[in-house]
């Protein structure tokens, strides 16, 4: 699913892909009430892959969904560059009476994009995610790192310069998601593509991010960010991954301590 916002002057003076000002999300009125973030201020820079992360239930997911339009902000603003966001989930979210192709032709389909387009588009897509002998499986065929790659070969088919990530690869073992970590960063770098992504994980961020952003414990505002100066290619166990995986959990061990 995508969505378009056009170019507004506080996105582009700053020359930011998304740029979120003072941004607040609640949940209900009155007494009740429950602020998941609270005045978070960032802005995602073109061509750049920013982690989010932070504790269960601090708003990654929530900013997120805000970013994609799919909720309402209570106050703030988010401001995009003109060309459309995708978005990809934690689960592949796959429609399983449709052919992998099927399904990745499913996102330009509903964009008025002709029939033999569509199939050309997907096979060369399916291609880029190593999927290129797959097209006319169905999903339960597939195992779910091969799943989660359909997904990605969507959320491409929305020719989006901006991917939103919701913890992709959170469920899949170890080495499925190293594999992927890999292909996510070379078709990254292909396309040009700015990344937005949701983890837990701590070394999965240092691996991907040039940008670590840690969020508080709810209600979630921007708590610290550090820079990953590490060269890439980069490995999930490599020790300057690790080293500063380690400085980012001591941070994320503190803030989650004082909420404790």
């Amino acid at each position: 699913m995508s969505l378009t916002r056009q170019a507004t002057p506080a996105a582009t003076a700053r020359g930011a892909a998304v740029a979120l000002h003072d941004v607040v999300k609640r949940y209900g009125r009155g007494p009740g009430a429950v602020t998941a973030l609270d005045g978070v201020s960032l802005n995602v820079e073109p061509g750049r892959f920013t982690c989010l992360l932070g504790a269960s239930g601090c708003g990654k997911s929530t900013l997120l969904s805000l970013v994609a339009g799919l909720d309402e902000l209570t106050a703030g603003s988010i401001d995009h560059v003109d060309r459309p966001v995708a978005m990809m989930f934690q689960e592949s979210a796959l429609f399983p009476w449709l052919t992998v192709s099927g399904n990745v032709e499913i996102a330009m389909q509903v964009k008025g994009v002709g029939r033999a387009e569509r199939r050309r588009r997907a096979r060369e897509l399916l291609e880029v995610v190593r999927l290129s002998g797959f097209a006319d499986k169905r999903p339960h065929e597939l195992s779910g790192g091969m799943r989660q790659r359909v997904a990605l070969a969507r959320a491409l088919a929305q020719d989006a310069s901006v991917l939103l990530m919701d913890e992709p690869f959170g469920a899949l073992d170890a080495m499925t998601r190293d594999l992927l970590h890999d292909e996510l960063e070379r078709i990254w770098r292909e396309r040009n593509l700015t990344v937005l992504f949701v983890t837990h994980n701590v070394r999965e961020a240092v691996r991907l991010g040039d940008q670590v952003v840690l969020l508080s414990s709810r209600p979630g505002r921007v708590l610290e960010t550090f820079d990953v100066g590490i060269e890439r290619p980069r490995r999930i166990d490599s020790a300057p991954v690790a080293e500063l995986a380690a400085e980012i959990t001591d941070a994320l061990r503190a803030e989650v301590s004082r909420h404790a």
